[in-house]
């Protein structure tokens, strides 16, 4: 208690002085509107400064909660989205008027699940990607993968309880069904091995203008992978004059080197698709063998 005495007693003056002063400036800020004004700016000013560091902060620590947080909530919306879903023929009709038909009943067709990569390599020829979900989430072989902006990536090939094995778009054995957007001519996406920001596009015909910069998209009659996702764009062109077809490059859409969250989308007719294909192959056979 002395020592603070003493402290008051050797400071009076120049306490008295800060207390008359910031009184002063009180007095100045509050009855004068000029000040006022000024005041309130310079305090938003430093204020508003000060938060947006520690909103940075804030940021740099939970950043990873909010991605996946957003992930999950796109997974949500795109699950929504009209080309999910098939909708009835509504040019067709019922005659018979015991039956009761709902015709704007949609079919769901695409089922889009997220997915976190834990594993992933793109220096070698045969790449793959490790998921955090696996049998027990729904996960299955032959699904799509895409990258959270719907950019390819690739397909399960392989599936444990807590984690899938997915074949990478940067695999030499990788064939992606894919369309010029401009055109819709179909070719197949494929990787030569060597550098992995860039794809090959075969199949398209010398005959169709192509450009550098058009899109390359899913096709709409793949098994996997949803119509009209982006696989990348066109960014240079070669032709082959012994097939007369283009052997274009084509830059990827995901940058494989720094994919974190996915999508894993099943086609839910899949199975019924690849049915009625082998019922076919099986009746065309049938029919050859009965015509010898």
């Amino acid at each position: 208690m002395r020592n603070i005495f003493l402290f008051l007693r050797r400071y009076f003056t120049f306490i008295c002085f800060v207390v008359l002063q910031l009184f002063a400036l009180w007095m100045l800020f509050h009855y004068n509107r000029f000040h006022h004004a000024v005041f309130l700016g310079v305090a938003n000013e430093v204020t508003g400064r000060v938060n947006t560091q520690v909103d940075k902060l804030d940021d740099y620590f939970h950043q990873g909660a909010e991605n996946v947080r957003v992930h999950r909530m796109n997974d949500s919306l795109l699950n929504l989205l009209k080309s999910n879903f098939n909708y009835a023929d509504t040019a067709q009709r019922n005659v018979t008027d015991s039956l009761r038909q709902d015709s704007t009943i949609a079919v769901r067709r695409y089922l889009w699940r997220d997915a976190k990569v834990v594993y992933n390599t793109v220096n070698a020829e045969q790449n793959y990607l490790q998921l955090n979900r696996g049998s027990k989430y729904g996960i299955k072989d032959d699904m799509a993968v895409l990258n959270s902006d719907g950019s390819v990536v690739g397909v399960v090939v392989n599936v444990s309880p807590n984690f899938s094995q997915v074949m990478s778009l940067l695999h030499v054995q990788s064939s992606v069904s894919a369309s010029h957007k401009a055109t819709g001519t179909l070719g197949k996406v494929e990787w030569d091995g060597k550098d992995p920001r860039f794809v090959q596009l075969k199949g398209i015909p010398q005959s169709v203008p192509v450009k550098a910069g058009d899109s390359i998209m899913t096709s709409r009659y793949s098994y996997n992978f949803p119509p009209a996702h982006l696989i990348g764009t066109i960014s240079e062109i070669k032709s082959d004059p012994s097939t007369g077809f283009y052997v274009l490059k084509v830059k990827t859409a995901a940058n494989f080197s720094a994919i974190q969250q996915v999508f894993v989308v099943e086609n839910l007719q899949r199975e019924e698709q690849l049915q009625l294909t082998k019922d076919t192959e099986k009746k065309m056979e049938e029919q050859k063998n009965k015509k010898r």
